[in-house]
Parts: C-alpha cells; sequence; structure tokens
C-alpha cells in the first residue's frame, strides 16, 4: 500500500553521447538505460501488484563473494572468459533469441531493444563479458562503463547450460573488472520490493539502495 504523501517518478529521455562523469551522475539518481534511451520510475506493476522500485547497487571496497558464489565461480572454472567493445553479431542475436524464452511477460523483441546500433560507443563507451565452452558462446553481458561505476545493461545466456548459474557468473566477472579498474560502484539496475523475478540482485554483499530522495543507503532486505 502507498499513503497520500507517495510521489511518483516517471521520466524519460534520449541522448546519444555521455561523458563517463555524467554516466556516473546519472546512475547515482536513480537513472537506467538501454541505449540512448535515459529513464527512471519509482513505481512498477508486477504480479498485478504496484511495487516500489529499487535502484541497486554495490560499494565495491566492501564486497564479499559469498559461498554460493564462490561455488558458481568454481564450476566455471573450465570455461573461456572474454571482455572486449559491445558488438552485435549473428551469434548473440540467435542467443539472445533463445534466452528471451525464459522470460513470461514483458518479453523483448530484440537485442536493440538493450543496446544502441553503435552499441560500443553510444550512449557512452559499452564493454561485454562472453563466455565459451571451446568455441561455442554460452552467455553474454553487456556492462556500460563510467569514471567511478559502472551499470550493468543486460544478460543472456544459453538456457540449457541453466545449471551453471552463468547470468551471476556475469555479473561476478563484471565485478571483478570493476574492482581492477578501481571503480567505485557497481549498478545493478532495477529491483522490487517484494518477491520477483528481480531477486537474485538483492543476493550480494556491500549492497546499496537509492531512497529517491538523492540518497543512497544499506539494502535492507
Amino acid at each position: 500500500m502507498f499513503d497520500n504523501k507517495t510521489f511518483f517518478i516517471n521520466e524519460e529521455f534520449y541522448l546519444s553521447e555521455a561523458l563517463p562523469r555524467e554516466m556516473d551522475a546519472f546512475w547515482a539518481n536513480g537513472w537506467r538505460h538501454f541505449g540512448e534511451n535515459f529513464f527512471r520510475y519509482n513505481l512498477a506493476f508486477y504480479e498485478k501488484e504496484i511495487c516500489a522500485v529499487l535502484p541497486l547497487r554495490i560499494r565495491l571496497s566492501n564486497f564479499t563473494l559469498s559461498k554460493s558464489q564462490r561455488r558458481i565461480l568454481k564450476k566455471n572454472q573450465d570455461l573461456q572468459t572474454m571482455i572486449r567493445p559491445a558488438e552485435i553479431t549473428p551469434e548473440k542475436k540467435i542467443l539472445f533469441k533463445q534466452h528471451k524464452q525464459r522470460f513470461k511477460r514483458g518479453v523483448p523483441d530484440s537485442i536493440y531493444d538493450f543496446l544502441s546500433f553503435d552499441a560500443a560507443h553510444a550512449p557512452c563507451e559499452v564493454l561485454e563479458v562472453c563466455v565459451y565452452a571451446r568455441e561455442k558462446l554460452l552467455a553474454v553481458s553487456f556492462f556500460a562503463i563510467g569514471e567511478i561505476s559502472i551499470s550493468s545493461i543486460y544478460a543472456m545466456f544459453a538456457l540449457e547450460e541453466s545449471p551453471r548459474s552463468l547470468g551471476i557468473f556475469t555479473i561476478l566477472l563484471e565485478i571483478d573488472f570493476a574492482q581492477k579498474h578501481q571503480k567505485k560502484f557497481y549498478y545493478q539496475g532495477y529491483a522490487y520490493t517484494g518477491n520477483s523475478f528481480y531477486d537474485y540482485k538483492k543476493r550480494f554483499a556491500a549492497l546499496e539502495q537509492f531512497n529517491w530522495n538523492g540518497q543512497w543507503q544499506d539494502f535492507q532486505s
């Protein structure tokens, strides 16, 4: 329930180019972006109910791996990983088409729902994490680069490899990249109050949430 003091945020704009420090400022104020489309909203419908939206980030200086996350890293140590500028290839389009079958609602139409046609550069630098078993592509995730932070955009994986927890695996690889490049924050995107499809984002140490009044605070589960 929401009382009469609840305020509603539902904003959007388009921007083709932004400096790294500008991206940091957007993310720090609850903004997300898919390609050149920037947006933020503090309420959402989920399972026919109104939920408060929780922008989440990890304070990297305090981050530690959980036991389950260590197991995921160990489970996937046989795979090959690569981090490089984002590029949309036919191979990735095929993986995207397969991966979107796991969604029951809000099924995306195209990988370009999340990335610009100039994926590596617009509106800022965007990198990809690619995970291979020999030469077979098993997972890809995309993340944007700021001056002091990075922000997760989208991840996809081969559904037959679900036991490997590749979605979590690519998050951990992104976090490792951010730490090695001395970033302060890793923005995970949005989750909701209550139980939802996005609860996996809440299972990380050093997690903070945005209160929609310009402040970040320790995450309250």
